[in-house]
């Protein structure tokens, strides 16, 4: 049996701004926009890799507190190829108004990588 993840999904207080900033700063590319009559819509952004991503929204989202630290899905990582390239985008993501988490720098486990914040203060690392 072969099993593949086929996308990760994430609830945006603000689709269409959340659907611009994966866009715009990974590369992604967006299907139509799906919407049903129970107030949900969502699209769906997919990325060079093969990855996806579903972004969503509900008329009945209700918004909790983000903390660092607690259980569940703590971050998404995009790999940017190298070491510049991850200065650069971090660089360009912050300088756009979004929140630096950690700077660039080299990991204990191997990696070079920053982490930002995403519309909804998501925690997205970016590695080489």
């Amino acid at each position: 049996m072969d099993i593949l993840i086929t996308h990760i999904a994430v609830y945006a207080t603000d689709l269409e701004k959340t659907k611009k900033f994966y866009m715009k700063y990974f590369n992604g590319t967006c299907n139509k926009k799906y919407v049903n009559s129970e107030g949900f819509s969502s699209y769906f952004i997919s990325f060079n890799s093969g990855a996806r991503l579903e972004i969503m929204a509900h008329e009945l989202l209700e918004c909790r507190e983000l903390k660092d630290k607690v259980n569940g899905w703590s971050h998404i990582a995009f790999s940017v190829g190298n070491k510049k390239s991850v200065i650069e985008l971090t660089e360009k993501i912050v300088s756009d108004g979004y929140k630096l988490l950690s700077p660039p720098s080299e990991t204990g486990d191997g990696y070079f990588e920053s982490c930002v914040s995403d519309t909804d203060g998501n925690r997205v690392e970016i590695t080489e």
